[in-house]
């Protein structure tokens, strides 16, 4: 489409006169009966290779999802007159009244459907392109091209791709950006170029010198970034608030400073206003910069490590030092991290809401307990993994949790019906429960679940030994409750 429409935009008209000088060459010179008859058969061939492969010019879009999936026309009508389509396209059957096809009798000229749009109709409409779809539009004519650049559609810049060259990429959008006001793009937000390999230091090293109004960067799987592209952004966006670094490998530390090693008190003057941080799969990151993170990130609300397993439950102290306002926090897969991990993270109170220590395998009921107590507001727990956790674990979680609303406690092997019965007696607001693969649930402990939270919306009893019945009955009494199992004799 955009190579396309590059050329209608550089060439407006030019199908119309190619075919108004075939029009001035047949009235110049008085044709004979014969010529007459080789022109109708010509022209009836020529209608016919028309109208098998019907020019966009000619035949309006039906619907504006047409345009959606960039096939929109790129030219207006109103440039090829009506005798000139009659010479072109045999007049339709007089049954045939489609009101898409031009016909010669019509006297006025008419636009494409889609350019009956208002502006600010369409401005909607580009609202919901991707930054490379906008580009392409910009190519079509005019009016697109003004429409396309307008300021609202620039609050974001969003690509994918491992091939696209990104670092390229930002440098001429965001020059064209900064066009009205020169070395500074005060509308740009957010940007997201998750995926792209191809993005470097220098990449992100222009977005934090064009954009100090940046609130959100995504990045993740961007493993070509370091510690020193971050720092550039953190140091000249100073109302950055959401960052996503997973996947980025090389990121080991967060800071205002060079020198990893210096902190800042929570009295600083200066701090990171980060709220969200990502760094899901950065292997190398360690206690000492998570020190060093939370020392700078003091007003984090949501943070996920998964899968940082250098960590251990110092790292956890240093964070609950600085960071005490945390509502979403996940280590899941941590492998070090243990009880006394959460005990620190307890420190949390009724401020956690999400909590993730999936394949913690050092964490037992003990952790359990220190959480339960004091993080009473908990809303979300995924224990997956945590073979330590028993029946114990879940009767205190159920007895101090009572709005707990998501629970995963698969793999768990010593839990069993007597923990799911606490549970279904305290925990009626339960929405999703992940049992898979616990080997000492049966059918009589789903039973009572079911019995008791009507809210259930999802059910994971996969690889448990529960009978048909059981599951029948948790249909019967949970209706939106949606299963998920591996009985076969279950459908």
């Amino acid at each position: 489409m955009g190579a396309n429409n590059g050329k209608q935009y550089g060439s407006e008209g030019k199908g119309s006169s190619s075919i108004s000088s075939d029009v001035s060459s047949s009235t110049d010179h008085t044709p004979t009966q014969a010529q007459k008859n080789v022109a109708t058969s010509e022209d009836s061939d020529l209608s016919m290779r028309t109208l098998s492969t019907p020019s966009p010019a000619l035949i309006c879009p039906p619907t504006l999802p047409g345009f959606q999936n960039g096939r929109g026309s790129s030219t207006s009508s109103s440039s090829i007159t009506g005798e000139t389509v009659a010479m072109v396209h045999s007049p339709p059957p007089t049954r045939l009244t489609h009101p898409l096809i031009r016909l010669a009798s019509r006297p006025q000229k008419e636009q494409a459907s889609i350019e009956r749009l208002p502006d600010h109709s369409m401005v909607q409409i580009f609202s919901f392109l991707p930054t490379n779809q906008l580009c392409r539009c910009a190519r079509v004519c005019r009016r697109w091209y003004n429409l396309a650049w307008d300021p609202r559609l620039w609050r974001t810049i969003r690509l994918t791709g491992e091939t696209i060259n990104v670092d390229r990429a930002l440098k001429v959008l965001t020059r064209r950006l900064c066009q009205d006001t020169p070395n500074v793009c005060l509308m740009l937000e957010t940007v997201a170029v998750s995926g792209c390999r191809r993005l470097t230091d220098r990449g992100l090293y222009t977005i934090a010198q064009c954009c100090p109004e940046l609130r959100r960067l995504e990045v993740s799987g961007c493993y070509n970034i370091s510690n020193e592209a971050v720092f550039d952004v953190v140091s000249l966006c100073p109302n950055l608030e959401h960052l996503d670094v997973s996947g980025c490998s090389k990121v080991t530390c967060i800071s205002l400073t060079r020198e990893a090693s210096i902190k800042l008190s929570p009295l600083h003057g200066k701090q990171i206003s980060i709220r969200y941080l990502d760094m899901t799969d950065c292997f190398v990151l360690e206690d000492e910069g998570l020190h060093t993170i939370a020392a700078h990130c003091t007003q984090l609300t949501h943070l996920y490590l998964r899968r940082c397993v250098r960590l251990t439950d110092e790292g956890l102290r240093y964070l609950m030092i600085y960071c005490t306002s945390i509502k979403e926090l996940s280590v899941s897969d941590c492998r070090f991290v243990s009880d006394f991990g959460l005990r620190e993270i307890a420190k949390l109170e009724s401020r956690l809401r999400y909590l993730s220590i999936a394949h913690c395998g050092r964490v037992t009921d003990v952790g359990i307990r220190y959480v339960a107590k004091y993080c009473s507001k908990l809303r979300y727990l995924n224990a997956r993994g945590c073979e330590g956790i028993t029946d114990h674990g879940v009767e205190y979680l159920a007895k101090n949790c009572t709005k707990l609303k998501s629970l995963d406690i698969g793999k768990c092997p010593l839990v069993s019906d007597t923990g799911l019965e606490c549970l279904a007696l305290n925990c009626f607001n339960l929405k999703r429960l992940s049992l898979k693969s616990c080997e000492s649930i049966t059918g009589q402990g789903l039973q009572i679940v079911a019995a008791n939270c009507f809210d259930l919306q999802l059910l994971n009893v996969q690889d448990c030994e529960v009978s048909v019945e059981a599951l029948r009955f948790v249909k019967r009494h949970c209706k939106r409750c949606v299963i998920e199992h591996t009985n076969p004799a279950f459908f």
